[in-house]
């Protein structure tokens, strides 16, 4: 997801590159807490049965049924083509796009829709701060090698707007050239220590009091 702030990517070639999400129901509908958890797990599967996601979230198997449901309906997720049902119960489920993207400029037209995008803007943000806190936590179990590949940066620059949009750019730039070649191991079967790696970026002008 990319709000402006948030972008999630995904190698899938039959999938629409990009969402734009624009109308307030599919941002309510997304924004709840629960539903950003289990697309964002969805997300990294790549595709996932109710049950498995209740484990990883650690929460009733029809609750979670429910709320991919709700994903669903506003056409977030799809039912995963070619996935067996097992006993006819259980439904395959993956992302229908490679990414999300929330932008405020959609929702400044009303009060209600402005509060909407800050409000899930803040849960995506609050999600992502306790996934790197949880990391943390956990460093001690992972290797020296990757404990020394990790990184929590913090810069401060002098920019113009046009300037911060330009090395916005290259880093995206930058960040999809490793995606794809990330995407394209993983597909020809090259995972041998490959681990889901969460890269998160924040650039926003402030001022001094």
């Amino acid at each position: 997801m990319n709000d402006k702030p948030d972008q999630a990517e995904q190698g899938a070639n039959d999938q629409p590159e990009d969402r734009r999400i624009t109308d307030l129901g599919t941002l309510k509908a997304l924004g709840h807490p629960l539903r950003l958890k289990l697309y964002r797990s969805l997300y990294v599967r790549r595709r996932a049965t109710a049950s498995q996601l209740a484990e990883e979230v650690d929460g009733a198997v029809s609750l979670v049924s429910y709320h991919l449901r709700k994903l669903a309906e506003h056409g977030l997720i799809v039912e995963a083509p070619g996935a067996q049902r097992g006993d006819g119960r259980e439904r395959w489920w993956q992302p229908a796009q490679q990414g999300l993207s929330l932008h405020r400029r959609d929702f400044e037209d009303a009060p209600e829709k402005l509060a909407a995008h800050t409000a899930v803007s803040r849960t995506i943000v609050d999600q992502r701060t306790d996934a790197y806190l949880r990391y943390l936590d956990e460093q001690p179990a992972w290797s020296p090698e990757w404990q020394a590949a990790s990184d929590g940066s913090d810069y401060l620059l002098r920019l113009t707007a046009p300037e911060l949009s330009a090395l916005s750019g290259e880093l995206r730039a930058v960040i999809r050239k490793y995606v794809d070649s990330g995407n394209t191991a993983h597909e020809a079967g090259d995972d041998e220590g490959r681990e889901n790696v969460a890269l998160h970026l924040y650039s926003f002008p402030f001022r001094t009091s």
